[in-house]
């Protein structure tokens, strides 16, 4: 039993700057794990699923709650908004799906106050030319406060005078904060009696998570761990600072769910066919505005969330590289092959040349990473219509020429395609690492 238990906690990253396509494919593997858990980030992300003629969009909870028999979890390195989450779980309802007595909330998540988002937005403001382009939904003050020993958790809302203890320090620091840099106090009316009344509503929910998954892989169940956007994004190893507030990579999962490592046996990296990103900062595949404006439509490359046009690039096989050894990925998944099927020509950045000199790897820098020249690759395209192709054999010799050439080139095998955005639209090659884990 004992190997079981080591083989069926697996991880799920995005390679990229998010947007791969994660939630997909989260919500597809869900069916043969009993819990799917969310390790960091906030409701920055937007992960989409479309199944039974429905559009799910969820940012906080994890897509494995669409599936009825399964459980889920939002973890303690995740950050919280109350307001946020309240609507998320309306939404759920009204789809008529019960997370009762499967969706549990961690009692160590950190809570993100509306004062964080004003605090995110004047902060973004601020920075002019600069911008990061953030969400502004204050994720990134609340990891700040995290990190600065001042935050206050979930388990504090849970006592009403404990937290009104809590949220008058931290107001009166805020506020001064605020006055001092922005030139005013921050709008905190009403703030205890709303988050504490939030407090009761989701107080089921609420438990001591870490536990709750140790106690499961104890007794032979299955977690599938997912974080928030991509490896690109990674507050350490990203595009720094055009990055988001934690760490998107596998090696956040264990801190961020209170999961021993060596729990963890697997991980399943998710790319795009192509690349996307969204806001600001260096992107060395980025197609010229026609080829771009094509494509996203073609893919409907807008944000789950904010319903920015996300920018549009070539496959980038130097991020794709990296992301595998960041991640220790061990089988690849490849979504929106689809949005390529019109395509002529296929361009594959091969790598980066800096003044002269092939670079081994991405860059530490957004300076020198805004100057490298993509080395591409071109292939043709297949020119035929992917969508409802179920066996690998069946995709146009083009297509599989396509995704042989990116497994070669990587190492990696190539364990899932996805040719739409339906959960049905997916094909899972036989005798893959992936395919033992299903």
């Amino acid at each position: 039993m004992a190997q079981n238990v080591r083989t069926k906690a697996i991880t799920v990253v995005g390679t990229q700057w998010g947007d791969e396509g994660k939630g997909k494919v989260v919500d597809y593997l869900a069916s043969s794990f009993d819990y799917t858990a969310r390790y960091a980030g906030g409701h920055n992300a937007g992960h989409t699923v479309i199944f039974g003629g429905h559009r799910y969009v969820l940012q906080l909870i994890p897509s494995g709650i669409l599936r009825p028999e399964k459980k889920a979890v939002i973890g303690p390195g995740t950050v919280v908004d109350p307001i946020a989450l309240m609507g998320e779980l309306a939404n759920l309802r009204k789809s008529n799906v019960d997370v009762q007595g499967r969706l549990f909330l961690s009692d160590r998540a950190q809570l993100i106050f509306p004062y964080h988002r004003e605090m995110d937005k004047a902060a973004e403001t601020a920075r002019g030319a600069a911008k990061i382009g953030t969400t502004s939904r204050g994720i990134g003050p609340a990891y700040e406060d995290k990190m600065a020993r001042r935050g206050i958790r979930v388990c504090d809302l849970m006592d009403g005078e404990r937290f009104r203890e809590k949220l008058e320090r931290v107001i009166a620091e805020k506020n001064a904060i605020s006055s001092a840099a922005y030139g005013h106090p921050l709008e905190t009316a009403g703030l205890y009696e709303q988050y504490f009344e939030i407090g009761k509503q989701i107080r089921s929910l609420v438990t001591d998570t870490a536990l709750l998954l140790n106690n499961a892989l104890d007794h032979g169940l299955s977690v599938l761990c997912e974080g928030a956007q991509g490896t690109m994004l990674d507050i350490d190893h990203g595009t720094y600072p055009y990055v988001t507030s934690s760490n998107a990579t596998s090696g956040g999962a264990a801190p961020g769910l209170g999961i021993g490592p060596t729990r963890l046996a697997g991980v399943v990296g998710v790319t795009k066919a192509y690349t996307t990103r969204v806001g600001s900062g260096p992107f060395p595949t980025e197609m010229p505005d026609l080829e771009a404006h094509e494509l996203r439509t073609r893919g409907n490359e807008f944000g789950a969330v904010t319903g920015r046009p996300r920018r549009c690039g070539w496959l980038d096989l130097v991020v794709l590289r990296y992301a595998k050894m960041l991640n220790g990925i061990d089988s690849l998944v490849v979504t929106k092959l689809d949005v390529f099927d019109a395509q002529p020509e296929i361009k594959i950045c091969m790598g980066y040349l800096y003044k002269g000199m092939l670079l081994p790897n991405v860059p530490p820098d957004i300076e020198t990473l805004s100057e490298v020249e993509p080395q591409y690759h071109t292939m043709p395209g297949w020119q035929k219509p992917t969508p409802g192709i179920r066996e690998v054999k069946d995709l146009p010799t083009a297509a599989r020429d396509y995704l042989n050439f990116i497994s070669d080139q990587v190492e990696l095998e190539i364990g899932m395609i996805s040719t739409g955005p339906e959960r049905d639209a997916t094909i899972v090659p036989r005798g893959t690492r992936l395919a033992s884990w299903l």
